[in-house]
Parts: C-alpha cells; structure tokens; sequence
C-alpha cells in the first residue's frame, strides 16, 4: 500500500506534502500537511519488532489522554485519529501497521538542553504530566514493550550478547566491555527495591528525554509526546532518564565526547522534577533520585553496547560503529555524574 493511500484512509485525501522526520530511532514518522487546508498530522509506521502489540500503544494513548483531560491539564495533547473506518490502526499489505496522530503546530525540539532554564521548565512539565497521570486508583495500563525495565533481564541480554558476538566486534568494544564489567554491580540495588516491592507503582512515561518536549517559541514546554511506551513501574526510570538526557552535553551519537555531563543542569532537573512531585514521592524514591540517574545512563549504555555486540539489531543505525560511539557517549556522561555525586 502506497504511503498516499494510507493517509488517504486517515484524512479523506492524499493531496498532501509528505516530509520524513528522522530523529526517532525506532518508528518511522512523517509530517503529513493536507495540501487543501493546511492542517498537519503527524504520521507513524510502528515498528512492530519492538512494539509487537501496537493495539496496546494506542489503548494507553486514549486512556492517558483520558485521565489527562479529567485532570484539567493545561499543556496541549496529540490526539490519535481514526480511520474512515473509525480505526486508529492500518495495516499495509507488508502487515505494517500505521497510525496517525494530531500535529501540535508552532513548536520547537530539543535533542540537547540548551540551558539550566530550559531543563528546569522542561522537568517541571514531566513532574506536572506525571502527578495527573498517577491518581488514586490507577487505571490498567498494558505494557507495550515487556521486560523493558526489566534490568535483571538486561544484564542476562548483555552477558549473553559477550558470548556470542563475533569476535571482531568484542575487540573493537573491548575497553568499553571493560568498564561496563566494572560497574555490573551497579543496578543490583534497583533490582533489589523492585523486587522487595520497596518502590511503588507509578505510570511512567518511560522515554522521557527532552526530544520527547514541545516547546514554544520562548522555550516554554507546550506539551509532552511520544507516549509509546507508557506503562506501570517506578517513577525513578523517568527521573533517571531525564538526567540521562538532560545533562548530556553532546548528541548522544559522539563517541569522541569528553566532560560532556552538565552538573547545573543535573541541579536543575531535579529541582524542577520535585516542583509537583515533591509530596508523591516516598522516601525510597525521593533518597535514590541521584542513584536512580546513574543506573539509567548505565543501563542505556549497556543497551547500546549489547544491541552492538548483536550486530545492531535493536536501533536505527548509520553506520557500523554508531552503537559503539552511543556506548562510549553514555559511558563518558556516566563518569561525569558519577564523578560530580564522588561516589568513582
């Protein structure tokens, strides 16, 4: 099915102007404007290897936006649309399934914070979406991407991924599998809490890096997208995340960066996380805030390495080291933090 034929289905016509948006690294997205009326959509192939039930995305996109609008939320929200057919999925005759969301016009991203302003307003606006979306009884969210925060699981893939990977692979990695190894411990603490059921269950977002913002023109948050891989787990994954994302310095695609953690913008992000949260959060969330950051980059990292080691399977990549370079970029941002917390 030609990509026109498929808009055609979600708006009623395929005089349109189609553009590729390229900074995701797992669907494929389009920017879609209806050439007749000059409303814009956004267009999406899910990727159906890593999200294998896309049903499940757009159920928890409408319950969210659901709980969202109950909430008075005051940011804007994309809006799934529905077919013709009154479906919020079609599938090509490749059996590739497509969505189509709203377009949130006038709006600007970020794939790096540009200042401690900037991530302060942009954590304020995770901490607000997070503290209307966990209400008192939580609604059953399904989880789109299982044993994703999973870290026992990921050690395993890892450990796995050193077995197997052909050697030429293991000898490029080499000082990188080096330092990983010296910091297998690291997540052992996480895996304990959740496993102890000392970290309660939260609706996290899950990927909230600051691409993941729409900002205005004055960089004020506008609203919080990508809701793929919302589920239940522990809102220290979206702090982790965030500083994960925040406080790089560099695109996390440069293998050569060096000091590329920012410590005021580490400051800023938890001051802007607890703004709403502040009275939600236990004390085993709110004491392991700087510890939940480090396992983030860590585990990021070590997803990185091992998808490298798998002959890049996972993520979109552009050349044969690019897993590599994104290792090496999580690897320097883990030594900053970890230097800034003196805790190397």
């Amino acid at each position: 099915m030609e990509l026109k034929n498929i808009i055609s289905k979600f708006i009623g016509t395929d005089n349109c102007t189609v553009t590729q948006i390229n900074n995701g690294l797992i669907n494929t997205t389009y920017c879609v404007e209806n050439n007749q009326n000059r409303e814009k959509y956004i267009l999406q192939k899910i990727n159906t290897q890593v999200f294998k039930k896309p049903e499940q995305v757009i159920n928890n996109h409408l319950k969210i936006n659901k709980i969202l609008k109950e909430g008075q939320y005051h940011f804007k929200m994309t809006q799934p649309i529905a077919s013709s057919s009154e479906e919020f999925l079609i599938r090509d005759g490749n059996g590739d399934s497509w969505r189509m969301t709203s377009f949130i016009d006038n709006s600007i991203t970020f794939l790096t914070v540009p200042s401690a302003e900037t991530a302060s307003k942009a954590a304020r606006a995770v901490g607000y979406f997070l503290s209307i979306i966990n209400t008192q009884s939580l609604p059953i969210i399904e989880d789109p991407l299982p044993d994703f925060l999973n870290f026992e699981k990921r050690l395993t893939d890892y450990k796995i991924s050193l077995e197997s990977g052909s050697s030429s692979l293991k000898e490029n990695a080499k000082a990188e599998i080096e330092m990983m190894n010296q910091l297998l411990w690291l997540p052992d603490q996480w895996i304990k809490m959740q496993n102890n059921g000392q970290l309660p269950k939260r609706i996290v977002h899950a990927d909230a890096k600051i691409s993941n913002i729409l900002f205005d023109q004055n960089h004020d948050p506008m609203a919080i997208i990508d809701l793929d891989t919302i589920m239940t787990s522990t809102i220290l994954y979206d702090f982790g995340t965030m500083i994960q994302s925040y406080t790089n310095t560099t695109n996390e695609d440069d293998g050569t960066a060096q000091n590329n953690f920012n410590s005021e913008i580490f400051e800023s992000v938890k001051e802007g996380f607890l703004f709403h949260l502040k009275d939600l959060l236990t004390p085993d969330e709110f004491e392991n805030l700087d510890y939940s950051a480090q396992v983030a980059i860590y585990i990021q990292g070590l997803r990185f390495l091992t998808d490298y080691l798998n002959g890049s399977t996972y993520y979109s990549t552009t050349y044969p080291e690019h897993n590599l370079d994104r290792t090496k970029n999580q690897l320097e941002l883990l030594r900053g933090l970890r230097s800034y917390l003196k805790v190397d």
